[in-house]
């Protein structure tokens, strides 16, 4: 499959007491693995080099907390048939967290996974909600 021109982004939840943001940022690469759910798995099937990833923090606060770039191409977790794996690079960490209660308040995501399927760990961002943050903040460097 071609990867188009510009980056796409998607979104990876994890429990911080798990795998944080700061221990990816001290970790500066990880292999971003146990994922099970067929359409989690298949988000991470078509992530490609230079993609996005939105990291957020779920259980407790519920928010977008940085960026990681997708540096090798989903591929099949060799421990597990039914999962996948991707190698994602630390980009940044968000001064202020975007918290699913904004998002859900701007009433412009309803049709989004984040919003809609609130147990799916890894999910395609629609374009429209990267330039949202875009707009919201600009000291993202998004």
């Amino acid at each position: 499959m071609k990867h188009p021109a510009s980056p796409r982004y998607f979104l990876a939840k994890t429990e911080p007491s798990v795998y944080s943001i700061d221990d990816l940022k001290r970790d500066k690469k990880t292999v971003w693995d146990g994922v099970r759910n067929p359409q989690a798995v298949r988000a991470i099937m078509e992530m490609q080099p230079g993609d996005r990833v939105f990291i957020y923090h779920s259980g407790g606060v519920s928010a977008i907390v940085g960026l990681a770039k997708v540096v090798s191409p989903g591929r099949p977790d060799p421990k597990n048939p039914k999962s996948a794996v991707v190698d994602l690079e630390f980009l940044q960490q968000f001064d202020s967290p975007v918290t699913l209660a904004e998002v859900k308040q701007s009433k412009e995501f309803d049709d989004f996974a984040l919003v809609r399927q609130g147990r799916l760990s890894t999910m395609l961002v629609p374009e429209k909600f990267v330039s949202w943050v875009q707009e919201k903040y600009p000291k993202a460097g998004i």
